[in-house]
């Protein structure tokens, strides 16, 4: 990742064109209060051809991804959560720095939703950006997720880009059986323990790969690109497009051009970019997923993921790529000589559970990792003395990348975090949100198998 950095759907219309008309997409109904609603329970999807059968999953609103949550920056989401599952649920918002009372992190800032049970979410998230919304609840996450409980949500910049198409694509990959169902897997301990529940069938927005959308030659492009695969890492490389890449998870990055248009997307990661297609009729920008890659299958060749094909009337050229312009809410220098310090040790696996320094998450420990005061600077050592690379997710913050000798940090914010088998990264951030936030895996059978505990703030 440093190697990079160095070079209404809802209410109204909905500029995300191709999510909008999308068939499986579901759509999003407003009680007369005006709260959107929102319903977690069963549903299926045709997600292999017939004459195979419908694969039964989770969804909300009937469908997986759920239904997109679009904002204007400062509008506030009045959302009513109904638990149709049998089992309990709960709604967090990774990425969006909410207050601590909306987190929706099960037993650590609220309790579960019962099923058969409503709750109000009312916030107004504090910045412009996309991410992704799922549940955090604990011993039943894994299952939750990868049937198919999660969306997209995007609170729009005052000012965006000017542009010719908008694109949200959420990647995912799946693990059927030979019934076209998911494998009930969840509880396996060598998967858990392992590099996580990795499935064969890759997709994009809830269809079987490769996706493709066909867009005017020469149009300017804004795709949102989020990985919603469970522990597969995505690395992908685009072919026919110069992108820019100008946020990622979810805040302004200084745009920059990925070197040789690789990007790698852990789970959950989102990123944005702009390019602009190519000018000749038929002409293809291309997203392949590197299948030799860290997170790919034994013997997995790389896959055609996503696809634009350039059809119709040319649009006229525009000016040169622009990036965003950077969040005012974030600091613009973190004091590393004053910062609160702690390493976080991750081992075990293969065959063991996994433990932060030397314990094992089962549940929300009584003491944090760490504890710090409200606006203190932190630096976190994220240590992987596993086997298997691991994706560390930094609750109700954002953070900074430090260079291997904090002498500086990559030009974007982050909150979640790649570190390679005997490899260590190192973050930064100001502690400005209080309350109790998790410090754990981005991968939710990692989090089970142990990768998991808090911090406290204020």
């Amino acid at each position: 990742m440093r190697q990079i950095a160095r070079r209404a759907l809802l209410r109204g219309g909905l500029c995300a064109a191709f999510w909008s008309r999308a068939p499986r997409l579901g759509a999003q109904s407003a009680a007369p209060d005006a709260y959107r609603l929102l319903s977690a329970a069963p549903g299926e999807a045709q997600i292999l051809a017939p004459p195979a059968p419908k694969t039964k999953l989770l969804a909300f609103n009937g469908v997986s991804p759920g239904p997109l949550l679009r904002l204007r920056h400062g509008e506030t989401l009045k959302l009513r959560l109904t638990n149709g599952l049998q089992q309990p649920t709960c709604l967090s918002f990774p990425g969006l720095r909410l207050p601590n009372a909306n987190a929706g992190i099960a037993g650590l800032t609220q309790a579960p939703l019962t099923p058969g049970a409503s709750a109000d979410l009312v916030f107004t998230p504090p910045d412009s950006g996309f991410n992704l919304y799922a549940p955090h609840v604990g011993a039943n996450d894994a299952e939750q997720f990868q049937r198919g409980l999660y969306g997209p949500i995007i609170v729009d910049e005052p000012t965006p880009p000017a542009i010719d198409f908008e694109s949200v694509v959420i990647l995912t990959d799946w693990r059927l059986d030979a019934q076209a169902q998911i494998k009930d897997d969840f509880g396996d301990a060598a998967l858990a323990q392992g590099a996580g529940r990795i499935g064969a069938l890759l997709g994009a927005n809830g269809a079987p790969a490769p996706l493709e959308q066909v867009v005017a030659p020469g149009a300017r492009v804004r795709l949102r690109l989020a990985n919603g695969a469970s522990a597969r890492i995505l690395w992908l490389v685009i072919d026919g497009a110069k992108p820019l890449i100008i946020a990622i998870d979810g805040q302004p990055s200084e745009s920059f051009e990925p070197l040789r248009n690789l990007i790698p997307l852990g789970p959950g990661a989102r990123f944005d970019m702009l390019f602009d297609m190519p000018r000749d009729a038929g002409a293809l920008a291309r997203f392949t997923l590197r299948g030799a890659d860290t997170g790919a299958l034994a013997g997995e060749a790389d896959q055609i993921l996503l696809q634009f094909r350039a059809s119709g009337d040319a649009r006229a050229a525009r000016s040169a790529l622009v990036g965003l312009p950077a969040n005012p809410a974030l600091p613009r220098e973190i004091d590393l000589a004053g910062a609160h310090r702690a390493d976080l040790i991750i081992g075990g696996g293969a065959g063991s559970r996994f433990s932060v320094n030397g314990t094992s998450f089962v549940d929300w420990a009584p003491k944090p990792f760490i504890a710090v005061p409200r606006g203190a600077p932190v630096s976190l050592g994220f240590v992987n003395k596993t086997a298997v690379t691991q994706a560390l997710r930094l609750g109700g913050h954002v953070a900074r990348l430090l260079h291997g000798l904090d002498d500086g940090w990559e030009p974007y914010w982050r909150d979640i975090i790649l570190v390679a088998p005997g490899k260590t990264a190192r973050i930064a951030f100001v502690a400005d949100n209080p309350g109790k936030w998790p410090i754990e895996s981005s991968i939710p059978e990692h989090r089970q198998a142990g990768v998991g505990g808090w911090m406290q703030v204020g």
